[in-house]
């Protein structure tokens, strides 16, 4: 699991918490009392400069509006007031101290060089003497950043003339000095207050996230499938009871996660076993789940098609998409044949829903339904061929007779062809419905094999020689046949007519003054039989369809010679029954050669 950040730990988002807390309370309080107690001294210290200024000025107008006789010529106002400022204006704030008369003259100060001189036009004394009106002001200096409260008090007579004023500057440089002290020890009481509450916090922190943190190791265990551990309970409170659900919760999701298990055991066993394709999807049509079966059918792994669309693997074309989302239920066939193989595939569509009825995918069945639908394609041409093979000699049959029944029985060289040519077609339609049966016999596995022990040098020789007798003087049968005895476990007749029906095809589409070959040879664990002609041949693309049912390379020579295109298909069934192999090689203009085997009988250990 990933390791959790120093910043993103609950433990230490609690002792930052702790300590943002305490400096935003320090700071409140701080500020609040820091903004108090500047408050508090700049007004102390001003009542105590307005107190000094009262006692001053009240002594300065004295000085100012006194009587000076002639015994009293010996003391000059400059000296009174010189005395007064010695006795009430002297401290060590006071950075300026001026006593001004009407006349803007300076005739007081503690710099005593200031006494004498003429204040400047700038002076904020003027207005004051001139108005009467007191003067107060904060002014900070330039050079030194010194700040200093700047006090103009006027000075009046009896009549409330303007005599005069006070012109005061004190330093507050203390004041904000002992701001500056307090707040020194404030910020030094902050840190030690912070040190001591990351301290109590990291304590704090521990003991909360202790059970936490065994809470979320115990997660990972259960997480790898692990289920017999147990978290520690601490205590009866929330986290107490947190541990608590969460013992609770592993026991469910152990009898769960053992439920689900069985389940998905159960349902991989079902399709592994299936032998049907089953995919499944999402809603959104993207595959989420295939079996062995359904990718071996489509040609892809699940790792190849996995969040791919359903329609898209299986190529369906936007028709076919709307036919099963308009249903509930659907089922299409899909051709996924390429130049290699021809393959159909069946896919059931099954709608799936949620507990809320709402569409949450597709369940789709896929199975190869190629040889259903070859079997479906051979017996639709089947019945196609056995009709049209009916249908021609009835025709003519019907054409004849109803020549006959108009008149043409009473001609005496007319009537006695038609009714040989009824004759044939009614020949040939027996051979047909002969050879039906027999096949049907075959394909239900009606027809009993009679095997019996026999040696087919003289057997072939004996079916040879009966086509010897029969045959058109004009054709030869060359035979290659062994001297020696051969013998096979065979059901005779069935070889018979086997042997009939390749000789006959044989003999029929041979050429006058020609011959006809037949060739035994005898190898490791069987025998094989050739039958060759040098009749017109059949192309190669041809070759493979010669044995299937009513298939006829020249379909009008065929009939015409009186075929019934089911020679050969009977030929392989019994050569197939025989554990035996039946084959064809030919070309056009070159002849046929038909070939088949026959197992040769197994000779005991010590024989």
């Amino acid at each position: 699991m990933k390791r959790v950040g120093l910043f993103q730990s609950i433990q230490w988002k609690i002792i930052i918490i702790m300590i943002l807390l305490l400096l935003l309370a320090i700071q409140v309080i701080g500020a609040y009392f820091s903004q108090g107690l500047e408050t508090e001294l700049n007004e102390s210290f001003e009542e105590a400069i307005n107190e000094r200024l009262e006692v001053l000025s009240y002594n300065i107008r004295d000085a100012i509006l006194m009587d000076r006789s002639d015994d009293n010529q010996n003391r000059t106002l400059e000296q009174d007031v010189a005395n007064i400022i010695a006795l009430y204006g002297q401290s060590d704030a006071y950075s300026k101290l001026q006593v001004i008369d009407r006349q803007f003259r300076i005739i007081g100060s503690n710099n005593q060089e200031d006494i004498g001189k003429l204040i400047t036009g700038d002076s904020s004394a003027r207005p004051a003497i001139i108005s009467g009106a007191k003067s107060r002001m904060i002014q900070r200096d330039i050079v030194t950043g010194e700040r200093y409260l700047v006090k103009i008090h006027p000075l009046s007579d009896n009549d409330s003339e303007p005599i005069g004023a006070i012109h005061l500057e004190a330093s507050m440089e203390g004041i904000y000095q002992q701001l500056a002290s307090i707040n020194t020890i404030f910020l030094n009481g902050t840190l030690i207050a912070v040190g001591i509450s990351a301290i109590v916090g990291i304590l704090v922190a521990r003991s909360i996230t202790k059970p936490i943190t065994e809470m979320r190791e115990q997660a990972q265990v259960l997480a790898s499938g692990d289920f017999s551990q147990k978290v520690n309970v601490y205590g009866t409170d929330e986290i107490g009871q947190l541990a608590n659900t969460f013992n609770e919760m592993k026991e469910n999701i152990k009898i769960a996660n053992h439920t689900t298990e069985e389940e998905r055991r159960k349902l991989s066993s079902v399709l592994s076993n299936m032998s049907d394709g089953v995919i499944s999807t999402n809603e959104a049509g993207q595959i989420t789940l295939m079996n062995e079966p359904a990718a071996s059918l489509i040609g892809q792994t699940f790792a190849q098609v996995q969040s791919k669309s359903i329609f898209d693997v299986l190529n369906l074309n936007e028709e076919m998409i709307q036919l099963v989302e308009m249903q509930d239920s659907s089922s299409i066939t899909i051709d996924f044949s390429d130049d290699h193989r021809f393959l159909l595939i069946k896919a059931n569509f099954t709608v799936v829903e949620d507990e809320y009825g709402r569409f949450s995918g597709y369940i789709t069945v896929i199975s190869d339904v190629t040889e259903q639908e070859k079997v479906e394609r051979e017996r639709r041409e089947f019945v196609s061929n056995v009709s049209h093979e009916l249908r021609t000699p009835l025709t003519t049959m019907r054409s004849y007779l109803e020549a006959l029944i108009d008149g043409a029985w009473t001609n005496h060289e007319i009537a006695p062809q038609f009714l040989e040519v009824t004759q044939n077609e009614t020949e040939r339609m027996i051979r047909l419905v002969n050879d039906l049966l027999q096949l049907s016999k075959m394909d239900n596995k009606g027809q009993e094999m009679v095997k019996e022990r026999v040696n087919i040098v003289p057997f072939f020789h004996h079916i040879l020689d009966r086509f010897e007798m029969n045959k058109d003087e004009q054709i030869k049968i060359e035979r290659s046949i062994p001297r020696e005895s051969i013998f096979l476990w065979i059901d005779k007749d069935q070889i018979i007519q086997v042997v009939d029906n390749i000789m006959s095809n044989a003999l029929k589409y041979s050429p006058k003054d020609d011959v006809v070959r037949f060739k035994l040879t005898k190898e490791r664990n069987r025998i094989k039989i050739m039958i060759a002609d040098n009749g017109p041949g059949i192309s190669p693309e041809k070759v493979e369809k010669i044995f299937d049912r009513f298939y006829r390379a020249d379909s009008a020579r065929s009939r015409k010679l009186g075929g019934t295109g089911l020679g050969l298909a009977i030929a392989k069934e019994i050569i197939m029954n025989h554990q035996g192999q039946i084959w064809a090689d030919s070309h056009e203009g070159q002849g046929t050669k038909i070939f088949f085997s026959l197992p040769l009988i197994a000779r005991k250990q010590g024989d």
